[in-house]
């Protein structure tokens, strides 16, 4: 019994009986089937991971029911020595040994696929994320791509923020088409002029001076009231004259202090430096912004506009400078617009262009005009209004090139089209260079005063060449002189025919620039553009071309119009030699 005893506390099964635990009373024996035993523990058990193999189950239970065999043999034959115990005993422990490595062998080769599968999955996983992403994100920046190309191909590549700044703000303007604000398109249109004292004495003046037309534009005004000149001479006191005549000039100068007890802002940009400064100053105390602008520095040129934005709805545009004389002493011609914010908003922006300029430092130019500044009537693009209930194209243009923002037409060039444009006849009140169309009657008028240049005339003389075969071009030439008294003749720069315009069988363009090179390429200037060619003109209507046609042949036939000689010398006594 005790035998057995010991046989059976050596001998024992698992729970499953599918795995031999053996005790051996040697130490080397009992430590080794004892780390067995911890590692077989450690493990999950098989019913939890990969099925064994058939066949080694097979083996596993044919162990052990051999073993129990030899139990029950050991308790039935006692005589059964130690030794041969040991020696059915170690073959089953070196079984066992076997079993547990088939065990774990075939736990590694379920665990092994389990384990490749992971990484696979992660690789898939992190394709599938990378291909969304760049799905997502490619449309993206093919689109910023594809709008920074467009965006540096119509404004320029920018050289530094501020530019970038106002490109941006000109192409969300453009791209995303902002609807303008309402304005008004049916306008009501005069043509005003000044006649000198003493000129058409035997005929009343048919049409508003151009002093009574600021005037009522300074009635009208509610808001703000926006002026670019040249210089600023409304009263006499520049002059030691006693000459009334000025009565004019101090009416308008004396409406414009009192604006700003009307709650009305009084801008104005004058051209700098001035020579005499006791205007602006006096307008200055009673609450005007002045701001001077010098283009010497920026174009070598001048301001030379002369111009009125009122509530920016109404405006005037013409040859008038703010001086007493150029409303009584000299010959002006303008146009006032009235009811017509659309046009008048374009104006004022040219007289945005004029303070931008003069709040700079050193008068320097941006590295961009910004959009508030872009021209909303061109060449291109007219505005289609009514003037005076009669259909029109309009447009505004600029000068020097230096100082138009995006869009403006050029002044020259404008000029340059309108002559081209013409298919009848164009007249002219000052020129200083005409190219030539075949079959176009041209009439040039220009003026003969102290500041006239001699080649001025000598240059007029070369254009009648034109007239001889086999060119037999149709241009005549005029000298309009204003008459003076002596005591006239003292006021300074005075007594002169001083209109800036040119009226065409379709159009007519009224500007302030003399016609001179310097003065389309660095003096400040503007200049407008009507057509009504082919509108239908009502009973009581008459489109502007038609008035302005009418004042150039009353001034071409009147007696103060001499044609020009074609070899005299001593063509206007009075201008510089």
């Amino acid at each position: 019994e005790k035998h057995d005893i010991e046989v059976k506390g050596r001998i024992t099964l698992t729970a499953s009986g599918d795995t031999e635990k053996s005790e051996s009373p040697e130490s080397d024996h009992t430590a080794e089937v004892s780390q067995g035993d911890a590692t077989i523990m450690d493990e999950e058990p098989p019913w939890e991971t990969e099925p064994m193999n058939v066949f080694e189950l097979k083996d596993s239970r044919s162990s052990s029911d051999a073993e129990c065999e030899e139990a029950v043999t050991g308790e039935k034959s006692e005589r059964h020595s130690l030794g041969e115990m040991k020696d059915h005993r170690e073959p089953h422990i070196i079984q066992s040994e076997f079993s547990k490595l088939a065990e774990k062998r075939a736990v590694d080769e379920s665990a092994a696929p389990v384990a490749s599968e992971k990484p696979a999955k992660v690789r898939s996983t992190h394709s599938g994320c990378f291909s969304f992403t760049l799905l997502c994100f490619l449309p993206t920046v093919l689109l910023l791509l594809g709008g920074f190309g467009q965006h540096v191909w119509h404004y320029g590549l920018p050289m530094s923020v501020a530019q970038l700044t106002a490109q941006l703000e000109l192409h969300w303007l453009e791209g995303f088409g902002l609807v303008p604000e309402p304005c008004s398109t049916d306008c009501r249109v005069h043509l005003v002029e000044s006649i000198p004292v003493g000129l058409y004495q035997s005929s009343p003046m048919s049409r508003q001076s151009i002093a009574d037309s600021w005037l009522h534009l300074l009635d009208k005004a509610n808001s703000s009231v926006h002026i670019a000149a040249f210089y600023f001479t409304l009263r006499g006191a520049d002059l030691e004259s006693t000459d009334s005549s000025d009565s004019q000039g101090q009416k308008v100068f004396e409406h414009l202090k009192r604006l700003e007890s009307k709650g009305v802002k009084l801008q104005i940009a004058v051209n700098a430096p001035q020579t005499s400064t006791k205007d602006t100053a006096e307008l200055a105390a009673t609450g005007a912004e002045v701001r001077e602008v010098d283009l010497k520095a920026v174009t070598g040129g001048i301001v030379h506009t002369k111009l009125w934005v009122v509530d920016q709805k109404h405006f005037y545009l013409g040859s008038a400078n703010m001086d007493w004389r150029s409303l009584s002493q000299v010959k002006e011609v303008g146009l006032a617009v009235e009811d017509c914010s659309c046009l008048a908003q374009d104006a004022f922006r040219i007289f945005g262009v004029y303070w931008s300029i003069g709040g700079a430092n050193n008068g320097s130019l941006p590295p961009y005009w910004p959009a508030r500044l872009s021209a909303l009537s061109s060449s291109q693009n007219p505005l289609h209004l009514k003037f005076n209930g009669v259909p029109a194209q309009v447009y505004l243009s600029s000068a020097p090139p230096q100082i138009s923002a995006r869009g403006r037409s050029d002044d020259l060039a404008t000029i340059l089209t309108v002559i081209s444009d013409a298919q009848k006849f164009i007249y002219i009140s000052v020129m200083d260079y005409l190219p030539l169309s075949q079959g176009v009657q041209v009439r040039l008028m220009v003026s003969c005063w102290e500041h006239s240049p001699a080649a001025m005339f000598t240059f007029l003389q070369s254009l009648l060449v034109l007239n001889r075969p086999p060119l037999k071009c149709d241009i005549d030439i005029k000298i309009f002189t204003v008459p003076s008294t002596p005591e006239q003749m003292k006021i300074l720069f005075a007594r002169v025919n001083h209109a800036k315009y040119m009226v065409t069988d379709r159009v007519v363009y009224i500007g302030t620039s003399n016609w001179s090179e310097n003065y389309f390429t660095q003096t400040a200037g503007v200049g407008l553009v009507v057509n009504q060619t082919g509108s239908e003109v009502g009973k009581g209507q008459q489109t502007l071309q038609s008035q302005a046609e009418e004042l150039f042949l009353r001034d071409w036939r009147s007696q103060y119009a001499s044609t020009l000689p074609a070899d005299d010398v001593d063509i206007c006594p009075h201008g510089q030699h």
